[in-house]
């Protein structure tokens, strides 16, 4: 009896192994996989995303029109780009390097498209686009292969890519915070879009990197539907597309190839051997400047006009971001550079600032000392520094902490914000011959406005008690 019922459940067993291939129905890696693979959870949740998320970033670029609608509408062409190799994944086996640049190339171009609206004349929404272009760089997590790869941890490189974007996205809260609302809601919801949004969907589906098919295809670009080639070329880097160089266009050279300038090259010529003299001319009589009858002391107008209308000589020297003695990074007279990143540091290194315009530093990491010297219209972000963050002889400058700093001086400095994190609520703050200086500070809750702290520039000093007492003006509108 016992023998039978077995016989009897293999044969159905049997029956209904047969009954996916006599309809044709795809195995797990075939192409048909698609419908199978768009019912996934994880697919599922990414579209909950981005109709929660990302619609908000949408109805709120909608009304501001123009180029804030134009950057939002690639950020939702590089997150349908994501789902579309989210998709492809789960059927393509894991691949190389050189693979895996070329699977993720339709999201590289997308984010190269994103920054290079950022490029060219800078316009009244540079923040906007800045803020956008800068955030996509989160979508590279999805490059994640393994603790080896060079890359942070899926979520903490969500948490890291937001960190650049924020300062421009903080601006833009800033600047429109009595303006318009409209703008304000772009940059809250473009912040929620990350944070908590795409970190949490990463949290709970992808974790440790997303999952590849170990039975799957081989793995081409994800969207070309052309056939791939036999030999294909190398593929570009993976996401996110900094340019080539952070600091300079310019192939980088060794400073030991570098030919020597000013005392520099006076020593290595005294120290080559050759007579010194050898190449001076003898100086004639004729040639004295006292027996020269074609000068006078008399300076005529138009030889006064001439030096006048001539170009100023720069006294500033070259482009500098480098590490000095393994302790001092010196980041000197960088004009216009948006992108400018010391990544690799440690608390025992200090980082100097020097002559620097209309660029923005970014300081990824803990170190012991900041000091910002005659720079104007900079930006400086950094995590955590040890001692303190100097800000001296500068004009137009502003300072993010996004982790703790126990002093902030700012000396002898005409313009600066600094924006504080929660961590950094008690820091020390020294203000010396210095005016228009503002401190700004999050929201008690996420969602709040930063509240902006003018500190004073004017104060009464009233003898009192055998000492002088100090007190800042307040100045009342009634």
């Amino acid at each position: 009896m016992e023998e039978k019922l077995i016989q009897r459940l293999e044969a159905a067993v049997a029956r209904l192994e047969a009954i996916p291939a006599a309809r044709g129905v795809p195995a797990a890696g075939d192409a048909g996989g698609d419908a199978s693979a768009a019912t996934d959870p994880a697919i599922l949740a990414f579209d909950d995303l981005m109709a929660q998320y990302f619609a908000r970033v949408s109805s709120a670029a909608e009304y501001i029109g123009g180029q804030v609608l134009d950057v939002t509408k690639v950020l939702g062409e590089a997150f349908s780009v994501q789902k579309e190799l989210l998709i492809q994944i789960k059927q393509t086996q894991k691949p190389d390097l050189a693979g895996l640049g070329e699977f993720l190339k339709p999201l590289n171009e997308v984010i190269m498209k994103a920054n290079a609206l950022t490029e060219g004349r800078r316009s009244d929404f540079f923040n906007h686009l800045k803020a956008a272009a800068d955030s996509l760089a989160a979508l590279a997590w999805i490059a994640y292969m393994g603790k080896d790869c060079g890359m942070s941890m899926p979520i903490a490189h969500v948490e890291e890519s937001w960190q650049m974007a924020e300062f421009y996205n903080n601006k833009v809260l800033v600047e429109y915070r009595n303006k318009d609302p409209n703008h304000v809601e772009w940059a809250k919801a473009l912040k929620e879009l990350y944070l908590p949004g795409l970190r949490e969907y990463v949290k709970a589906f992808h974790p440790l990197g997303p999952v590849w098919s170990p039975n799957g295809k081989v793995a081409t670009s994800a969207v070309s539907k052309a056939p791939a080639k036999s030999a294909p070329a190398p593929a570009p880097a993976p996401p996110p597309p900094p340019p080539a160089s952070l600091f300079s266009s310019d192939s980088p050279q060794a400073s030991s190839s570098r030919p020597k300038q000013g005392m520099a090259a006076v020593f290595q010529e005294i120290n080559s051997g050759k007579p010194v003299t050898a190449g001076l001319r003898k100086v004639t009589n004729d040639m004295k400047t006292k027996n020269r009858t074609d000068r006078t002391g008399v300076v005529g107008a138009s030889e006064k006009e001439g030096r006048t209308g001539s170009p100023s000589f720069s006294k500033a020297g070259p482009p500098k971001l480098e590490l000095l003695m393994g302790r001092k990074w010196a980041v000197e007279n960088q004009i216009g550079k948006k992108n400018l990143v010391i990544d690799d540091c440690d608390a025992k290194q200090t980082v100097y600032v020097f002559g620097c315009k209309d660029s923005v530093l970014q300081i990824q990491g803990k170190v012991n000392n900041i000091t910002v010297d005659k720079c104007t219209k900079m930006g400086v972000v950094f995590t955590d520094v040890v001692a303190a963050c100097e800000i001296v002889n500068c004009n137009g400058v502003e300072v993010q902490c996004q982790g703790s700093a126990p002093t902030i001086s700012v000396d002898n400095t005409a313009g600066c914000q600094v924006y504080l994190s929660k961590d950094s609520l008690g820091t020390s703050i020294t203000t010396a011959k210095s005016s228009e200086i503002n401190i700004l500070v999050p929201g008690t809750k996420p969602d709040d406005d930063w509240g902006e702290h003018a500190l004073p520039q004017q104060y009464i000093h009233v003898y009192k008690d055998g000492h002088f007492v100090t007190t800042p003006v307040s100045h009342s509108g009634g």
